[in-house]
């Protein structure tokens, strides 16, 4: 008799790929303008921490 060949086969369930949060585009900063003045001009922008995914650049699934 042949020996038997073994060969892995790949999981058939992959887990699914983590969705990437719109706002930030995955890099988990936003732009803040930043206002000053009486009349609240805009002078420039900061870096501020994306509140919808709270900084880990994967946003939450909105069919889940």
């Amino acid at each position: 008799m042949a020996p038997r060949r073994t060969t892995a086969k790949p999981p058939k369930n992959a887990p699914p790929a983590p969705v990437v949060c719109s706002p930030c585009d995955g890099s988990g900063m936003v732009a803040a303008t930043v206002r000053v003045g009486r009349k609240r001009r805009p002078v420039g922008q900061q870096d501020g921490l994306c509140l919808n995914c709270l900084g880990t650049g994967t946003g939450t699934d909105p069919n889940a």
